[in-house]
């Protein structure tokens, strides 16, 4: 039975063997994360997860990062990192995966680049999706995939604990990902729902 990325220590903890694998080899890579596991490292949330998001790769330019699309399969350097850390950790072989990459072609929130935090471990350089970017997001993925009733994106939601504003701002960016006729309301909805749940707390 595979391990849990139980926390923020644990996803330090297997992000610095990646980075040290590929510092032993001469290699460094950057990629941008979203997700659980961003959370976890911006002590957000503190909860289990299987993996680690890859939503873009970025190369250095200069003195800031330029995020690019992220293969749909890691660089072999990167994926022997990934696959080592795996089996020694007795993680799932893909904890570290570029799932979200499509939402690279759809579309990141306006000035997503620039509200990016970098950390560095060994060769693997990470970047944490901004606030906002995080709030515009999970607000995506609890409309497409809680349900009324809510689920792990909505508590996350609930952690990022947004502003009206940024809730707002979160919302048009939503209602522009899917062209579906009744998707604008349930976008509404789970903002409803949000601030509702925010009040009584």
């Amino acid at each position: 039975m595979f391990h849990l990325l139980d926390d923020s220590a644990d996803i330090k903890r297997a992000l610095q063997r990646v980075g040290e694998l590929l510092d032993a080899t001469g290699e460094s890579f950057a990629i941008i994360i979203v997700g659980g596991a961003a959370l976890n490292l911006l002590n957000v949330v503190s909860r289990a997860t299987r993996d680690v998001d890859i939503v873009a790769f970025a190369t250095r330019r200069a003195r800031s990062w330029r995020p690019m699309e992220a293969p749909a399969v890691l660089p072999p350097p990167l994926a022997l990192a990934v696959t080592t850390v795996a089996r020694d950790l007795n993680l799932v072989p893909t904890w570290l995966n570029t799932g979200p990459q499509m939402q690279w072609r759809s579309g990141l929130p306006r000035g997503f680049a620039g509200r990016v935090r970098w950390r560095r471990y060994g060769g693997l350089h990470v970047g944490l999706a901004g606030r906002l970017d995080l709030i515009a997001l999970k607000l995506f993925a609890a409309t497409d995939a809680d349900g009324p009733a809510g689920g792990r994106h909505t508590k996350d939601l609930l952690a990022l604990d947004p502003t009206d504003a940024e809730l707002a701002r979160a919302a048009r960016w939503v209602k522009g990902q899917d062209a579906g006729q009744l998707f604008p309301r349930h976008v509404d909805e789970v903002v409803e729902r949000i601030r509702a749940n925010r009040h009584q707390r």
